[in-house]
C-alpha cells in the first residue's frame, strides 16, 4: 500500500486528511473517530455504485438525444414530437400535483429576509472571512470606492473631499426616498437623539421625526448623543455613525462619519466552481477553512502597507432598542457551503475496488461534520440546521439521491432527519425542463433554489451539440429558452411555496469593477422576484442592499404568482442559428472574445490553483470567472467547429494570438509564466486547446476533468 494511504476498514485514507478528521474535524464533538468511520464506510459502499449508475444515465441519453438529432439532420425540430421523444427516453418526467414544500427550522436570512448573497471560494480564507464579515459595509466607502461616484480624483489615492460630499448627497438623497422625515430633508439635519423612545432629527432649533418612525429600531451610546441611530426598513439595517471628530464628518455638521448598511445577509462559501481543488492536500484546506467558520475561530495574520493585521469573525452588533432593552443584530452572513455534484471523484480516499471516493459523498460527510460545531454553538444557524448547495444535478433521479446522501450523512453523525438543508442549482437543462419534480423530491429540505446563466447555457449547448451551430453568446440572453428558464424558476418556486420559507436566486454580477451598471441592471432581479441575488464582493454586496430597500420582494412575490407560466415548448426551443450568414470577422471576433477569457482563466487555474479570479477581457475589463464562464466559452467554440462554423486550425491560430495577450495582460505577475514562450509544452495552453478541441466528448461539457488532470500533473512537476 502507498505510504501516503492508512487503511481504514475497507478504505485506503489520505494520511493528512485521516489526521485532519480524526484530531480536528470531530474534537470536541459526539462523534468518534470509530462511529464516523464505520459510517462512512458503510454508506461509500453502498452509494458509490448508485453514483455510477446515475452518471451512465446520463451519458446514455446523451447519445439517444444526439442520435435523434444526427437522424433528423437538416429537418425542422417539431416542439411537440420533440417533447414525445424526451418522454418516451426518461428525460422529461410527468408532471404531478401540485403541493407546497414543508422545509422546517429555516433561518430568517433564508426565509424572511431579501438581501444580496455573496458567494466566495472556501479555499481563501481570508476572502471567506471578508465575506462572512460583510453583513456589515460601510457605504460611504462602497460608494467613495466605485464608479458610482464621478470625480477627477475617482481613480487617486488622495482624499478628494469634492467626492466625498457627493457620498454624503448620494446617501442623504437615498434616506430622503425610502427613509423619509416628515417636513425636511436629510440633506439639511444638524443632529440626532433619542427621546421618549423617538427619534428626534435636528434642524437648527427644530425638532422632526420620520414619517414612519417604526423605522428607527434602536441607537448606541448616550440617548442625548448617540453614537450610532440604527434604522430598519425591509427588514434590512442601516447604522449611521455619530462621530465629530471622525476625519469623514469634519464637513457634516451633523457629525455623521459613516453610514453602515446590512448587506450579504447570507452567503455561500464555495466548495466547487470557485475552488481548484484536486486532491487531498486542497480539499484538506477547504474543509479546514469551513471548520473554522462553523467553530468561529477562523483567523488569518496578514501584510498590508507595511502593517502586520490578523482578521477574524465578526462579533454581534449590540444596540439598545426603543423600549430600552439590550439587543443585537447578527454580526456575520448566515454561511451555506456548496458542495461539488455527482459528477467528480477524488484521489484523498480509494475504495477496494480500487475507485476514488465519489467527491459530493465526502464533501457531504464532512462539511456536515464541521457544521456539528455550530450546531452546538447556534452562532450560524440560530435554528439548528446546516445549509448545503447541490449544484450540477440532472433531474429528480439525481435531486433524490441528493436527498439520501443527506439521510445517511444524518443517520452516521446522529442528527435528527432534515437538519441539512439543499440549495438547488438550477443550472442544468433536464433538471430545468422536471423543475417542479425536482421541487418535490426536496421538498422537506429544500432552503434555495438559484438559476445559473452560464452553467445552464453550457448545458443547453451541449445536450443539443448535434442539433445545428448556436446563436452567438450575447444573443443567448435575449433568446427564448432563457426567458422561459428564468421566469420558470420563479413561477415555480412561489407556486410550490417558497415565499417566506426558502430563497429565490438569481445569478452573479460578474463585473466587479462595473458598479454602476450593476446598480442600474441588477435590481431587474427583484423586479423578477428574486429575494437573494448573488454578487461577488463585499463592496458589491453592500451596493445591491440598496435595492432591497428600494423594492419590496415580497411584494412583488404576491403578484406575480398569479400571472401564466413559464411555457415548456420555450424552455425545450434550442437556440440554434437559422441559416448563419456570419462574415468571417465577425466569427474570428466571436471566437477571439471567447478563447481569450478562456485562456485567461486556465492559465491561472493550471498553473496557480486558482480557481476564481478577475479575468481581462479582450477590452482589458475586468470579469470575474469561474468554470461556469469556462463551460460556456468551451462548448460554444466546440459547437461551432463541429458545425463548420470555423475549423480546428483557424482555433488554434487564435488560441495562440490569445495567448500572447494573456500573457501580456498578467506581465506583472512574477509568479506568472508565459504559455507563448513554448506553447506545445504549455500545460496550461494545451488543457485550453482540450477544452474546446474534446469538448463534444467532455461528460455534459463539463471542464473539472481537464482541470483537474492538468492541474494534478502540473501539481506533481512542481513538487
Amino acid at each position: 500500500m502507498n505510504t501516503k494511504y492508512e487503511k481504514i476498514k475497507n478504505l485506503k485514507v489520505d494520511r493528512g486528511l485521516l489526521s485532519f478528521v480524526n484530531n480536528e474535524l470531530l474534537k470536541d464533538t459526539k462523534i468518534t473517530p470509530e462511529k464516523f468511520w464505520t459510517g462512512f464506510n458503510s454508506v461509500i459502499h453502498e452509494l458509490e455504485p448508485r453514483n455510477k449508475e446515475l452518471l451512465k444515465i446520463r451519458e446514455n441519453l446523451q447519445k439517444k438525444i444526439d442520435d435523434w438529432h444526427v437522424k433528423n439532420k437538416g429537418n425542422e425540430i417539431k416542439i411537440e414530437e420533440y417533447k414525445i421523444f424526451l418522454k418516451e427516453i426518461g428525460y422529461l418526467k410527468d408532471e404531478g400535483p401540485d403541493f407546497q414544500i414543508e422545509t422546517s427550522n429555516v433561518d430568517n436570512e433564508i426565509a424572511n429576509i431579501a438581501g444580496p448573497q455573496l458567494v466566495v471560494p472556501i479555499m481563501n480564507a481570508r476572502y471567506a472571512l471578508n465575506a462572512a464579515n460583510a453583513r456589515w459595509v460601510s457605504l460611504y466607502d462602497s460608494l467613495y470606492g466605485t464608479n458610482i461616484i464621478e470625480s477627477e480624483e475617482g481613480g487617486s489615492e488622495r482624499y478628494d473631499p469634492n467626492r466625498g460630499q457627493e457620498v454624503i448627497k448620494y446617501v442623504r438623497e437615498f434616506f430622503d426616498k425610502y427613509i423619509p422625515i416628515e417636513g425636511t430633508s436629510w440633506k439639511n439635519i444638524t443632529g440626532l437623539k433619542v427621546i421618549n423612545k423617538n427619534l428626534l432629527i435636528l434642524k437648527n432649533n427644530f425638532e422632526y421625526k420620520l414619517k414612519d418612525p417604526n423605522k428607527f429600531i434602536g441607537h448606541r451610546g448616550d440617548a442625548n448623543k448617540p453614537e450610532a441611530i440604527i434604522l430598519q426598513n425591509n427588514k434590512l439595517h442601516f447604522e449611521i455613525i455619530i462621530n465629530p471628530r471622525a476625519f469623514s464628518a469634519a464637513h457634516d455638521i451633523a457629525g455623521i462619519s459613516d453610514v453602515i448598511v446590512e448587506s450579504a445577509v447570507s452567503t455561500i462559501c464555495d466548495n466547487e466552481d470557485s475552488v481548484a481543488a484536486v486532491d487531498a492536500e486542497d480539499k484538506i484546506l477547504c474543509y479546514r477553512n469551513w471548520l473554522g467558520l462553523m467553530k468561529g475561530d477562523l483567523k488569518v495574520q496578514f501584510e498590508k502597507n507595511g502593517k502586520n493585521l490578523e482578521r477574524k469573525l465578526n462579533p454581534d452588533r449590540s444596540y439598545i432598542s426603543r423600549d430600552g432593552k439590550g439587543l443585537k443584530l447578527h454580526g456575520r452572513s448566515l454561511l451555506l457551503i456548496r458542495n461539488v455534484g455527482h459528477l467528480m471523484t477524488n484521489s484523498s480516499i480509494i475504495l477496494e475496488n480500487g475507485n476514488e471516493v465519489p467527491e459530493g459523498i465526502l464533501d457531504a460527510f464532512i462539511t456536515s461534520a464541521a457544521a456539528l460545531h455550530d450546531l452546538r454553538k447556534k452562532k450560524n444557524s440560530r435554528t439548528g440546521s446546516i445549509y448545503i448547495v447541490k449544484p450540477k444535478m440532472h433531474g429528480p433521479d439525481e435531486c433524490a439521491f441528493t436527498d439520501l446522501i443527506f439521510s445517511k450523512v444524518e443517520e452516521t453523525l446522529d442528527l435528527k432527519q432534515n437538519t441539512i438543508k439543499v440549495g438547488l442549482m438550477d443550472e442544468e437543462r433536464r433538471t430545468s425542463a422536471n423543475l417542479k419534480e425536482c421541487i418535490r423530491i426536496l421538498s422537506k429540505r429544500i432552503v434555495f433554489q438559484n438559476t445559473g446563466f452560464l452553467d445552464r447555457t453550457g448545458d443547453e449547448m451541449h445536450t443539443s451539440m448535434q442539433a445545428g451551430p448556436m446563436i452567438k453568446k450575447g444573443d443567448m440572453k435575449s433568446s427564448k429558452w432563457i426567458q422561459a428558464y428564468e421566469n420558470n424558476n420563479v413561477d415555480l418556486g412561489l407556486r410550490c411555496g417558497f415565499s417566506g420559507k426558502a430563497q429565490i436566486g438569481k445569478g452573479m454580477w460578474a463585473a466587479p469593477d462595473e458598479m454602476k451598471k450593476m446598480m442600474e441592471e441588477k435590481i431587474d432581479h427583484l423586479k423578477a422576484g428574486a429575494n437573494c441575488a448573488w454578487v461577488p464582493s463585499p463592496t458589491a454586496a453592500s451596493l445591491h442592499a440598496l435595492h432591497y430597500h428600494e423594492i419590496n420582494v415580497f411584494d412583488v412575490q404576491k403578484k406575480l404568482i398569479s400571472r401564466s407560466p413559464a411555457k415548456l415548448n420555450d424552455l425545450l426551443t434550442i437556440p440554434i442559428a437559422d441559416r448563419p450568414n456570419w462574415s468571417v470577422n465577425e466569427i474570428n471576433s466571436e471566437i477571439s472574445n471567447s478563447a481569450q477569457t478562456l485562456l485567461g482563466y486556465v492559465v491561472r487555474w493550471i498553473d496557480q490553483g486558482v480557481g476564481c479570479s478577475k479575468v481581462p477581457d479582450i477590452n482589458n475589463i475586468g470579469l470575474m470567472e469561474d468554470r461556469a464562464t469556462l463551460r460556456i466559452s468551451s462548448q460554444h467554440i466546440a459547437n461551432w467547429i463541429h458545425h463548420g462554423i470555423t475549423t480546428k486550425i483557424q482555433v488554434i491560430e487564435i488560441m495562440k494570438a490569445m495567448a500572447k495577450i494573456v500573457d501580456n495582460q498578467n506581465k506583472e505577475d512574477k509568479n506568472y509564466v508565459k504559455m507563448s514562450n513554448d506553447f506545445k509544452n504549455s500545460i496550461a495552453f494545451q488543457a485550453a486547446c482540450d477544452l474546446i478541441f474534446e469538448g463534444k466528448e467532455q461528460p455534459s461539457g463539463y471542464t473539472e476533468p481537464l482541470l483537474h488532470l492538468n492541474r494534478i500533473k502540473k501539481k506533481s512537476i512542481k513538487n
